[in-house]
């Protein structure tokens, strides 16, 4: 395949995310496109650093998996605590961390 197929992907992955945490009110969703959003960005450094001929964008990759990663724990606490304490998921009930 065509490198350039694998960017396009990555384009239409992102977009897909970035309209997923604007549009949206449910945090859960919110999240996961911005994990979409990640991977997108993930396929496309992979695809440069094989273009390229070098490590670079594998490396850098792994590293946004491990942020991801970390994102994922803290991310899904919060939204845990927000419907624990709502029983509601929405984006609207963050203002509840302020008390």
């Amino acid at each position: 395949m065509n490198p350039e197929n694998y960017l396009y992907l990555s384009a239409l992955l992102f977009t897909i995310g970035a309209a997923g945490v604007l549009l949206r009110r449910n945090a859960i969703v919110v999240f996961m496109c911005v994990e979409l959003m990640l991977n997108a960005s993930n396929l496309s450094f992979v695809t440069f650093a094989r273009m390229h001929g070098s490590y670079d964008g594998q490396v850098i990759a792994f590293f946004t998996m491990v942020v991801a990663a970390a994102e994922v724990v803290v991310g899904l606490a919060i939204i845990m605590t927000i419907f624990r304490s709502r029983r509601s998921a929405s984006v609207d009930d963050a203002d509840l961390l302020k008390r």
